[in-house]
């Protein structure tokens, strides 16, 4: 470390070279000496002293039956102590913000509840006029694309019915719902117009944790005399883009 406490530029080759390894594992599962030299240009004399460093550390391990590579338990370790202090609120707050800029419309986040998915961060948008969003405010499972989101990638069993309409819009039959939610699970993001509150258009897509469950909702809404197919088409890419990268600041690989 630098006296600016700043981290220094220059680089431990042999550190590098172990980075190298290590990935090559990852991407690849279980690897020969030789195979890993192929992959990484390293020569295998090289290969096989950083592989004795690695496994006497426990970050990879030799399959005996076949005397190749993989990565170790210790990876695991790691791995959770990283996880356990990312807070999805303060992975996502940039990105909601993100949304905002680019489009104008309100971005929330929220996480899946026992019956509705639950409000924990919003980001009021740039326009004047803009829907009320609110801390702990619950997206009704059916009512709303953050709702239909959850109930597509929760894995949970749909709800009973019949639901209630809170518009003419809602979707209040159990099988409008099914076939609504294997169309949401389908293409991957949902989409709720004046379904719970007239006049208001939302779309959702999920946030994988790392081991692809469902973490958490990011979602734009707006006025529909605003926010049209116009608007919605355009934000789309930009919402799955977000949600795509969050996900993967939380460890999620596809």
């Amino acid at each position: 470390m630098s006296r600016t406490r700043q981290p220094s530029t220059r680089r431990i080759g042999a550190a590098e070279r172990a980075i190298l390894v290590l990935d090559t594992l990852a991407d690849a599962g279980e690897l020969g000496t030789n195979e890993v030299a192929r992959r990484t240009g390293m020569t295998p004399s090289t290969v096989s002293r950083q592989l004795g460093t690695l496994a006497a550390s426990g970050l990879v391990e030799r399959v005996s039956s076949t005397g190749r590579y993989r990565l170790g338990i210790r990876i695991v370790h790691l791995a959770n102590a990283v996880l356990a202090r990312l807070d999805v609120r303060e992975v996502a707050r940039p990105h909601l913000g993100a949304l905002v800029e680019a489009t104008g419309e309100t971005a929330t986040l929220s996480v899946p509840g026992d019956d509705d998915a639950i409000t924990v961060d919003f980001v009021p948008g740039s326009h004047q006029v803009q829907p009320v969003s609110r801390l702990g405010r619950p997206s009704i499972a059916h009512a709303t694309s953050a709702g239909k989101v959850m109930l597509a990638f929760s894995g949970r069993e749909l709800p009973e019915g019949p639901f209630r309409a809170y518009t003419p819009r809602t979707i209040a039959d159990p099988r409008a719902l099914a076939r609504e939610v294997e169309a949401v699970r389908e293409r991957g993001w949902a989409q709720a117009v004046g379904e719970r509150e007239p006049g208001l258009t939302a779309i959702a897509a999920p946030i994988r944790s790392a081991r692809g469950d469902l973490e958490a909702i990011v979602a734009l809404q707006g006025p529909s005399s605003r926010f049209d197919d116009a608007a919605v088409e355009a934000a789309l890419p930009l919402l799955l883009a977000r949600a795509d990268a969050i996900s993967r600041e939380l460890g999620w690989r596809p």
